[in-house]
């Protein structure tokens, strides 16, 4: 009996020692995408969004990259293709997600880069379908490092696929598959 006692205790122990994983609400001009992230599995990365979206930096920013079939990038243009400011990029920890069990999958979210694997700073992605050439494999190259998951969509993905279907045009070679009509992130906030 002492111990069915002990092993309740202790189970009991960790469920309150376990800190629910912080949701993100993105509000678009096309509805409400909630994300839950994954700090134990991308801490740098997960509190790096977060202090983009604490900032304010995703308010006003659009989905400039929309590929039905990939994905959907969003959190670095305003409505008039101008930039946003960011800070110092970050070491992208595809490889540590993916050892947890993050991968590119339909719903997940990941940092946008360029072909160096560790220019991630405020861009980011949801898949909208499995990816996985974008999963890390090894640290060999910009093709092998892959794109950091570090969170997904729990709730909206009727949003998403909304978005996905956008009409896109490729009139800019600066900006290829921009939606004609912009979607907007009215807003990022973190929620409880």
């Amino acid at each position: 009996m002492r111990h069915l006692i002990a092993v309740f205790l202790f189970a009991a122990a960790l469920g309150l020692c376990a800190a629910p994983k912080p949701k993100v609400k993105l509000t678009t001009s096309m509805g409400v995408i909630v994300m839950e992230l994954e700090p134990d599995a991308a801490p740098k990365t997960v509190e790096n969004f977060l202090k983009y979206v604490r900032k304010g930096q995703y308010k006003g920013t659009i989905f400039h990259r929309v590929i039905n079939g990939f994905m959907i990038q969003g959190g670095g243009y305003v409505e008039y293709l101008g930039k946003k400011r960011t800070d110092n990029s970050i070491l992208n920890e595809a490889d540590r997600a993916t050892a947890a069990g993050l991968k590119n999958k339909r719903g997940t979210v990941a940092m946008a880069r360029t072909p160096d694997p560790h220019s991630a700073a405020a861009e980011f992605f949801i898949n909208v379908v499995d990816n996985p050439a974008l999963d890390f494999k090894a640290k060999t190259n910009d093709k092998t490092w892959g794109y950091c998951v570090f969170g997904k969509v729990i709730q909206g993905m009727d949003v998403v696929d909304r978005i996905k279907a956008v009409k896109t045009s490729n009139k800019r070679s600066d900006f290829l598959n921009l939606p004609v009509k912009p979607v907007v992130i009215k807003d990022a906030v973190e929620i409880k």
